[in-house]
């Protein structure tokens, strides 16, 4: 092969890297970044909810939340729950046991906990937290995973059965509790993507902030 001959191949070939790495390096991203910033400047940040100066979490990222004065979101089988390094499902298909049934420890294994709630056991854990009857319907998201394990809303008729046991651990009015749902109750996107959901941390939060402000003195009249 000739000198020529190579030069016509090199040289598109040399030129394309840097003009590739400009185009999608720097180019592409500032095209997308800056708008999105002008217009959505709070998703582009990654919709982040922020108290006294503080992140305390995503609206796009769920959290764990375990206090009996909580509204619960579904389970999650990223890691140990809301991973979000761990984000996953658990591959288990709607035939296999281990869904229903779920797994206990294995012994042989002390240091790896390979026990797994399965959706009797689950179904039984919250009908009994929110003292449903043995045999009341569960709603499917209180007792299954979401693909992310990271699902930051559960649905209305989850909400809806969890309602009176908050309202009795946090001594409100169930009425109250229930118009602070439907406030971040939350249609399907662009009105058709998805179904109408609750956002849980948003929920919780509103909560707490109600609390605060029923237990601090109301300013002495003059």
């Amino acid at each position: 092969m000739t000198r020529s001959r190579w030069r016509k191949q090199l040289r598109p070939a040399l030129l394309s890297v840097p003009l590739l790495s400009i185009v999608t390096g720097l180019i592409f991203p500032i095209a997308l970044a800056v708008p999105a910033r002008l217009f959505f400047p709070g998703q582009s940040r990654g919709s982040l909810i922020v108290r006294d100066g503080e992140v305390v979490g995503s609206r796009l990222i769920g959290q764990s939340s375990k206090r009996p004065g909580d509204f619960h979101p579904r389970p999650s089988a990223a890691g140990g729950g809301y991973d979000a390094l761990a984000s996953g499902g658990t591959n288990l298909g709607p035939a296999n046991p281990k869904l229903r049934d779920g797994a206990s420890d294995d012994p042989a294994t002390p240091t790896v906990d390979e026990s797994f709630a399965g959706v009797r056991q689950l179904a039984s854990e919250f009908r009994l937290e929110n003292g449903l009857p043995t045999t009341f319907p569960v709603p499917i998201d209180a007792v299954t995973r979401s693909g992310s394990g990271l699902d930051p809303h559960i649905s209305v008729a989850n909400a809806t059965l969890q309602i009176a046991r908050v309202a009795r651990e946090r001594k409100l009015n169930q009425e109250l509790v229930r118009q602070l749902v439907q406030e971040y109750t939350f249609g399907p996107q662009l009105g058709f993507l998805g179904s109408t959901r609750v956002s849980v941390l948003e929920l919780n939060l509103a909560l707490d902030d109600l609390a605060l402000a029923v237990s601090s003195p109301s300013p002495a009249s003059p």
